[in-house]
């Protein structure tokens, strides 16, 4: 990404089409935060599944889904050399549609109202896959893949298919349809939510970046050309299985097992970058990638003996730590690029240099709020009190990022209104 060669500004879409998604998601973290809270001392009084449910929805729509689409939108045209025509509103369209759908969801879980299933369904089922679709017909027509781009596209698709069942559970849960096949869609829908999309995405965009951003030896063909197609093919496999009705425990294995190497090797090629300087994104990557790694230990071992509650809860919050350390650490490289990317490329002689955007110190204090977020997530499991302060530190981790992304906005925007524009 830090190198223009192949990128023009007319290629890459207006830094408010990134932004807008970014700190939109940023806003719904801060907001999960005050609902875990409110909960926890007892303002609110929803049943506990229901709780789950909204909260589970609200990290995976209104925070990752919000921050990957508008990574995609701008990575897109970097990493697989895709042009999407008219970005501004077509992005503008899987925005709102976004944002007003996951309220809609949101709503619906807590007042179990089948009008708002009904919208939810409607609204977020046709933004989302507007928004994959458009994707995706421009990555089919290239020519020549690189592993990347097909990873993207097995993640695309993915999405597609866990929006669809999406769709089809807010409908039963609604009683339009008799939802004869609730179950293994509920289970399909996560898998695919979780590890076909988020995960493979994630994984798909690695093969690229970490080598771009921290001059780290190649991954290896082997894994980075057959990972993202093996777990979509299980996905799909895990899928059959579910509704034939059989155990799908070995599938749930092999693909914790895959997770582990993937993990295990990306942590190794960090450690053998070429420039070891004291990066706070590093500490990110590291991070999400030991807790994907606690996180798929938890699913071999729970499908091997059965595990306790509690500490099948800490395989979750081992993995939604995975994802957004990865996302933080992507959103630091990206936000501070972007800025100085396209004011530097439409002349302006004193475009803010990446560090004046976000500082890395500042970077390094969002670190430490992060971890001390996770740690408070796993001592919760113990001592249920806990809730209440990592709830408020969820909250001040995305209210923290928000600040810097307002603060990369301003310095864009008032950059653009009082320095000088060089002439060409």
């Amino acid at each position: 990404m830090f190198n223009q060669g192949g990128l023009s500004l007319e290629q890459a879409p207006p830094i408010s089409v990134v932004l807008k998604f970014f700190i939109t998601a940023s806003l719904f973290g801060i907001f999960l935060g005050v609902y875990f809270f409110l909960n926890s001392t007892g303002r609110f009084c929803f049943e506990r599944h229901i709780v789950y449910v909204t909260s589970i929805h609200l990290l995976a729509l209104g925070v990752m889904a919000s921050f990957m689409l508008g990574a995609l939108f701008q990575m897109l045209p970097v990493i697989a050399g895709v042009v999407i025509k008219v970005p501004k509103s077509k992005s503008m369209i899987a925005h709102i549609a976004l944002f007003i759908g996951v309220l809609l969801q949101v709503t619906a879980f807590g007042t179990t109202d089948s009008i708002y299933y009904l919208l939810s369904a409607i609204v977020l089922g046709l933004g989302l896959l507007h928004a994959t679709a458009l994707m995706i017909k421009e990555i089919i027509q290239i020519k020549n893949h690189s592993n990347s781009s097909l990873g993207m596209l097995f993640a695309l698709g993915g999405f597609s298919i866990a929006i669809l069942f999406g769709v089809y559970l807010l409908l039963t849960l609604g009683g339009y349809i008799d939802g004869s096949f609730f179950t293994p869609i509920k289970e399909a829908h996560y898998s695919f939510a979780l590890f076909g999309w988020v995960t493979l995405l994630i994984v798909s965009i690695s093969f690229q970046v970490i080598e771009m951003f921290y001059v780290t030896p190649k991954f290896s063909p082997l894994l980075s050309k057959y990972f993202s197609v093996t777990i979509f093919i299980i996905l799909i496999l895990k899928t059959i299985v579910l509704f034939m009705g059989l155990d799908s425990a070995i599938l749930d294995i092999v693909t914790a097992l895959l997770f582990i190497i993937y993990a295990s090797i990306t942590i190794y090629q960090l450690y053998k970058r070429r420039r070891p300087t004291r990066d706070a994104t590093v500490w990110f990557w590291r991070l999400g990638m030991g807790l994907l790694i606690f996180s798929s230990l938890i699913i071999i071992i729970n499908n091997l003996i059965g595990l306790d509650d509690r500490v099948e809860m800490l395989g979750h919050f081992a993995f939604i730590g995975f994802v957004l350390s990865i996302i933080f650490a992507m959103v630091y490289k990206i936000v501070p690029f972007l800025v100085w990317f396209h004011l530097s490329n439409q002349g302006y002689m004193e475009a803010p240099m990446m560090f004046d955007v976000i500082h890395p110190k500042r970077a390094k204090i969002h670190f430490w709020i992060h971890l001390c977020t996770i740690i408070l997530w796993f001592s919760s499991v113990l001592y249920g009190p806990l809730t209440i302060f990592s709830s408020l530190f969820l909250s001040l981790s995305f209210a923290w990022l928000l600040y810097h992304l307002l603060f990369a906005l301003k310095k864009y925007n008032y950059t653009q209104k009082y320095t000088k524009k060089m002439e060409w």
